[in-house]
Order: structure tokens, then sequence, then C-alpha cells
């Protein structure tokens, strides 16, 4: 199988990537591929969770790495975990 380089280039921020693709999607289609999509239930209780400092900033700091809010990245791990 021959892979080619994508000619999408790298991107700073989300917005300038959402831009982007507005912009420019169709001359982009051919390299599309379709992905399985999974949505967060309906969630209505909370649980407040304390972290010290550092253990929130390396949270926060692996969920922006993720492109996605702490909260979530907690929740997922926890799920993860359940399961």
């Amino acid at each position: 199988m021959t892979t080619t380089k994508s000619k999408v280039p790298n991107f700073k921020s989300r917005d300038e990537e959402a831009a982007w693709f507005e912009a420019h999607m169709a001359e982009y289609w051919d390299e599309a591929r379709p992905v399985d999509a999974h949505f967060a239930k309906n969630l209505s209780v909370g649980l407040n969770v304390r972290f010290d400092p550092d253990s929130l900033s390396k949270i926060r700091s692996i969920a922006r790495e993720k492109g996605i809010g702490p909260t979530t990245l907690v929740r997922m791990w926890v799920m993860e975990h359940l399961h």
C-alpha cells in the first residue's frame, strides 16, 4: 500500500484550523475518511474532585495536548477504569 503525505498544513490553533477547512475542504475531500463518533450520555449529576496544583496543572496540560477539556479527560479516565 502506498501512502501519500497530506497536503493539509499544520495549524497553530483550532480557530486557524477551522477557518482553513471551511475555505479548503472541498479541495481535500479525497483525503477524508469516515470515523466512528461516540457521544456522551446526557450527564445530569456532578461530582467535585479536588487536586493539588501540580496534579491539576498536569491534567490540564495532557487535556490541552489531546484537544479536550480537563473535565472531559478526567471523566474519560474514570469511565475507562469502571469498565
